[in-house]
């Protein structure tokens, strides 16, 4: 079958922040299937982070950039409208790269089967790169013990909010910053997390250090910015800091400084960053461990919906000025 349908394509770098004139929107045609592949009717599509650097000139990152004149790249869910390979049939529903556009042609590769029980929604939010993203970095890389303490930056967004809930699964005193005092308490009160602080607190060492009094163990890092610094200087002895993101210096030109490295030394700190690309092998495993916690009624979520494949353009600029409250996604 041959359909038109709207994508939206990178057309221009951003310099500091994203603009619409970065984008081209366009209609094109789906093409006649090959042997192997099949054609995706995306129903949902993923907002996240990740997508400003996908957007950059620097190909020295973990990833290759979107090349000028490239479909945008994004990760999303949809249902299989038409197939020439066996293994994905029509009317299943898959997860996985995907792109700004309401067709994609896939040959399977990257792509998940989904089961049919799962909300789409649950899907982006807990199955999909966030809830991959912090599995992989809280118990994977951090390797926590029950009775730690973890404190989590961006703790309110889609990949602090599942490190936070799978931590209280784990036996965790978990501690979660966020930029207001409705997304704190949301983090105490909907998902169980032992304290959450405004970064934006007047009291903000005062408030970290009451809430860990015993100091802290491992350090999920969504955000840098100054609640860094401090949670930096209370970490114990061995402690495991796991840098996901660092959103505060996303739109600016300069980098803020990091902390002294002397402590690492002393405290014998281990800091590692990590990008999901390097660990797609682990994908099923971690499904079915996010899948679990999910189906036991330990994980909860809030999804942040926009509406109509062009809503993207514009409401990407959300996740750097906090302005989602949950994980953000596109209805097409």
């Amino acid at each position: 079958m041959n359909i038109e349908y709207t994508a939206i394509k990178l057309v221009k770098r951003p310099e500091t922040v994203i603009t619409p004139d970065l984008f081209e929107v366009v209609k094109l045609t789906t093409p006649e299937l090959k042997d192997g592949e099949f054609l995706i009717k995306q129903t949902h599509m993923s907002l996240d982070p990740a997508m400003k650097g996908w957007m950059s000139a620097d190909r020295d990152s973990y990833i290759p950039p979107v090349e000028l004149g490239d479909v945008m790249r994004s990760g999303g869910v949809g249902e299989i409208v038409e197939s020439k390979n066996s293994d994905f049939t029509v009317g299943a529903r898959v997860q996985g790269l995907t792109g700004w556009a309401e067709y994609v042609v896939s040959n399977g590769q990257g792509m998940n089967l989904l089961p049919e029980n799962v909300p789409t929604e649950a899907v982006l939010c807990v199955l999909a790169l966030p809830g991959m993203t912090a599995y992989q970095g809280l118990m994977n890389i951090g390797k926590p013990k029950s009775g730690e303490t973890l404190v989590v930056s961006g703790a309110a967004g889609s990949v602090g909010s599942m490190v936070g809930q799978i931590g209280k699964a784990e036996g965790l005193t978990v501690i979660g910053t966020a930029g207001t005092n409705e997304k704190c308490a949301w983090l105490v009160d909907e998902l169980g997390f032992d304290a959450a602080i405004n970064y934006n607190s007047d009291n903000l060492q005062a408030e970290l250090n009451a809430a860990a009094p015993n100091g802290i163990d491992l350090y999920f890092e969504n955000t840098g910015g100054p609640v860094q610094h401090l949670v930096f200087e209370l970490m114990n002895a061995h402690g495991r800091i796991m840098v996901c993101g660092m959103i505060s210096d996303y739109n600016t030109l300069t980098p803020s400084a990091g902390p002294n490295w002397i402590p690492i030394i002393k405290k014998r700190l281990t800091i590692q960053g990590f990008t999901m690309p390097d660990h797609y092998d682990k994908i099923p495993g971690m499904i079915q461990a996010m899948s679990k916690y999910l189906m036991e009624g330990k994980i909860k979520y809030r999804a942040h919906t926009l509406h109509g494949l062009e809503s993207a353009i514009e409401g990407i600029n959300l996740l750097f000025t906090g302005g989602n409250t949950g994980k953000l996604m596109v209805a097409l």
